[in-house]
């Protein structure tokens, strides 16, 4: 390990950070990133990447329970009963919308990871998404969910179905729980928190499958590697609170078309380059 593996951290984190959030796709841009950076194709330093680019995440998620920590604690000694009440309540419809992408991504991801992680099928993914962002905003009518509490457990469990989707790389998390929540008649600012709430459960069973994984593979961490995931780690936690106030913030005077439009130039920028790399149909996953 060298300074040039914790540049590549430092970058990694800052791509994790901000693309987790924003409805954007990291795995779109984690695959330009990766080209440019011309990382190492050994298989051990494959198989370490694979298990960054998921415990790295541990970040993002902390960023999330750190600004919204008084939300999402149902235990504060400032909430009444109502409210107390009301957050068990939020987590039950995490919890809830958590279990089709879990069981789905459990049983297919070593599919999803082999077969579907190719250039063309992310930039299809932004394409389609980024249409269907300006298309759904269109034609987005008044909300009808305009605070959590209004969120029923048939809801969550529905756009727990809808976060299915995003185990098509480039399709994005955030992406496809925000567009299946809005479709479902909630506001913008309920569909993006409940979005960062959901990724939760669902990025921090990840991250443990994966080191599991790993573990149980017979590989090992050297005091190199667990330098280079606390620094990923760390990048990705203070960039990810910086993208998540910026979406907050933003989505208060704007709608989500704009994030559809970039979907749609970086969709059609993968292409162009891995059409003249001759690259579009080799698969990332190796």
């Amino acid at each position: 390990m060298n300074i040039f593996d914790y540049l590549q951290a430092i970058i990694l984190g800052i791509v994790q950070g901000i693309t987790e959030w924003l409805p954007i796709s990291s795995t779109g841009h984690m695959i330009l990133v990766n080209e440019f950076l011309r990382m190492p194709v050994t298989q051990s330093f494959k198989d370490f990447m694979e298990l960054f680019l998921v415990v790295v995440q541990f970040g993002s998620i902390l960023a999330v329970l750190v600004l919204y920590f008084h939300k999402l604690n149902p235990f504060s000694k400032k909430k009444e009963a109502r409210e107390k009440k009301e957050t068990f309540s939020l987590w039950g419809k995490v919890i809830v919308a958590a279990i089709p992408g879990a069981v789905i991504g459990f049983l297919f991801d070593d599919l999803i990871s082999s077969k579907l992680q190719t250039p063309l099928v992310v930039a299809i993914a932004l394409i389609v998404y980024g249409v269907a962002f300006i298309v759904i905003e269109n034609r987005n009518k008044k909300p009808k969910i305009k605070g959590l509490s209004q969120l029923s457990y048939q809801t969550a469990f529905l756009i727990g179905v809808f976060q299915v989707l995003a185990l098509i790389p480039g399709t994005s998390r955030s992406g496809s729980t925000i567009l299946g929540a809005v479709l479902l008649g909630a506001s913008r600012y309920v569909a993006a928190e409940f979005s960062f709430f959901l990724a939760i459960p669902m990025m921090v069973g990840a991250s443990g499958y994966k080191i599991l994984k790993f573990v149980l593979q017979g590989h090992s961490f050297t005091s190199g590697e667990w330098g280079i995931l606390l620094v990923g780690m760390v990048v990705a936690f203070v960039v990810s609170v910086l993208a998540i106030k910026f979406l907050m913030s933003y989505i208060k005077k704007h709608d989500f078309k704009a994030f559809g439009w970039y979907r749609i130039v970086l969709g059609i920028l993968v292409i162009l380059y891995f059409l003249f790399a001759g690259k579009m149909f080799a698969s990332v996953a190796g």
